[in-house]
């Protein structure tokens, strides 16, 4: 008998998730099997939920012009244990903690051999390509994705896969300002606590609408930059002979890379970056934690938690 995974799913956009059983991953070559301990809830599930991103007046960008399929499970801030290794697997041991790395590329690219799997352009990421932590079990591409959580608390280390690594590395490129340099942070959810607790600093939009993308243009010293990070959609409008007149730098910043997860992770071990306010629910409550996400009934990061048995 196919031995087999419970997952909270979507299965059709803007419905309920169904929790339903799926085939249980076999690790294959160098991957391994976690079954999960603790997934985060990201604004960004949301916009899979909800099939599409808004480009303003070019329309809706469906996610199936992404290449994502249904039935899907969510879930790209993953914690889990380790159960099962590929046959050359190597760096991990059974029952070891880790937080899952999710933004998975093709593992042989320029850009992927350089450490930089968030630039793939055949991206794999879990939680949207392939099923994520909004289930009983995950699989890692390599033991190079797992990081080990040491005592942090593995509620919020779970965090730092997404909102932590996002910011780590949108901040990373607006460096190095003076420290009395003026910056402008737009968007206190999720993303924007993190960052506060990163840096204190930044112009960065982690909102990224119509509007903050304009005010945050519009507030740009000379030579200033602009690093939008945030998926909430609709399209930014300026004036071209500005931004060469003025010197500006408008960037965009997409999560982070295997290497900014291990320095987060290890600037958090330091215990020189303070916590998220993070609320745990069971893993069961997947469906209503996505909707108390999208009616903005959450502060700081909801974590989704596996229950015993």
């Amino acid at each position: 008998m196919t031995e087999m995974m419970k997952a909270w799913a979507i299965v059709e956009n803007g419905a309920p998730l169904q929790e339903m059983a799926l085939p249980m991953p076999e690790p294959k070559g160098t991957e391994i099997l976690l079954e999960v301990t603790h997934c985060g809830v990201c604004h960004s599930d949301l916009h899979i939920w909800d099939g599409y991103y808004d480009l303003g007046s070019a329309g809706r960008f469906e996610i199936i012009q992404r290449g994502i399929t249904l039935p899907l499970a969510l879930g790209h801030e993953i914690v889990g244990r380790v159960i099962k290794l590929g046959p050359d697997a190597r760096g991990v041991k059974i029952g070891d903690q880790r937080i899952v790395y999710p933004w998975v590329g093709c593992g042989q690219c320029a850009r992927c051999l350089a450490g930089e799997d968030n630039l793939c352009a055949k991206q794999r990421s879990l939680g949207i390509y392939q099923h994520g932590g909004f289930a009983t079990h995950v699989i890692a591409a390599h033991a190079g994705h797992l990081i080990d959580p040491g005592d942090l608390d593995p509620a919020l280390a779970a965090t730092y896969a997404c909102s932590g690594i996002t910011v780590f590395a949108a901040i990373k490129k607006i460096m190095p300002i003076a420290p009395d340099q003026p910056v402008v942070l737009i968007g206190a959810g999720g993303l924007g606590l993190s960052a506060i607790a990163v840096l204190k600093l930044a112009i960065i939009d982690l909102v990224n609408g119509s509007g903050t993308a304009q005010a945050a243009y519009a507030s740009l010293a000379k030579g200033g930059k602009l690093v939008m990070v945030g998926l909430f959609g609709g399209e930014l409008k300026l004036p071209l002979p500005f931004v060469p007149m003025r010197a500006l730098t408008i960037q965009g910043s997409f999560v982070g890379s295997p290497g900014d997860l291990r320095d987060l992770v290890e600037l958090a071990q330091g215990g020189s970056l303070p916590p998220l306010p993070i609320e745990t629910v069971p893993q069961r409550e997947a469906d209503s934690a996505l909707h108390r996400l999208k009616d903005g009934a959450v502060t700081g990061r909801l974590v989704l938690v596996a229950e015993a048995g």
